[in-house]
């Protein structure tokens, strides 16, 4: 997985990183809450490791905003208050779970691949996604714009899920190959720029106004 770790004690951070690399996680890390929330506004995570207590914009309220824009990246709090009252603000300001320091690795491991699945299944449980005129039916993989409907492979589908499932967020052309593809590619491959020239044949050139959009140097977002 693909994880966004935000401590800002340096050596803890180092630990962190250190330990859930050796569990085959991607991870970034940010020392601060602004470089948390510019991350999370440009990259996509499978899943975000917060510490509470942050030296400007502290966990909770990195929390409150990231909820406000809509993302709903799993969000786990690491907290050294282990009082019921930070436990309970932590949750309601959009955290999912948390873990009390001191912990052990085992333990954080268990709660971020239980995050991921939960997170996955209600992904799974969605009837219907939409961004704009365009509707993707994830049971029934069906694809509708303006109320046509729109023929995919199931490739050219699974890719298109993937990019309206993260609507708004720059996803990198390597996650798109961990996600869509669930093989090592060779980084080098233009297999993404390929899908991605198919599907805006069939989802942008007919229509107005345009939905996938290049970031250079970055990858591809789907927005209005």
């Amino acid at each position: 997985m693909k994880l966004l770790i935000v401590e800002d004690e340096p050596h803890l951070l180092a630990i962190l990183r250190k330990g859930l690399t050796e569990f085959n996680h991607e991870v970034s890390v940010a020392l601060d809450g602004k470089t948390a929330l510019e991350m999370i506004a440009n990259y996509s995570f499978d899943a975000i490791v917060l510490d509470i207590m942050l030296p400007d914009v502290n966990g909770i309220e990195i929390c409150r905003r990231v909820r406000a824009s809509k993302n709903f990246v799993p969000i786990l709090l690491l907290t050294a208050l282990g009082t019921s009252e930070n436990i309970v603000t932590g949750l309601n300001a959009g955290a999912d779970d948390y873990l009390t320091k001191p912990f052990k690795f085992g333990e954080l491991e268990a709660r971020i691949q239980a995050l991921h699945r939960r997170a996955n299944q209600q992904v799974e449980t969605v009837s219907v996604l939409e961004i704009g005129n365009l509707k993707i039916n994830p049971k029934a993989k069906t694809v509708e714009r303006d109320g046509t409907v729109i023929v995919l492979t199931a490739k050219e589908f699974k890719l298109l899920f993937y990019l309206v499932k993260n609507k708004d967020m720059i996803v990198s052309r390597e996650q798109i190959l961990d996600n869509v593809w669930d093989i090592n590619f060779d980084m080098n491959t233009n297999v993404v720029d390929v899908y991605i020239t198919y599907l805006r044949k069939k989802i942008d050139k007919p229509f107005d106004q345009k939905l996938i959009h290049t970031i250079k140097g970055l990858g591809y977002v789907v927005k209005l």
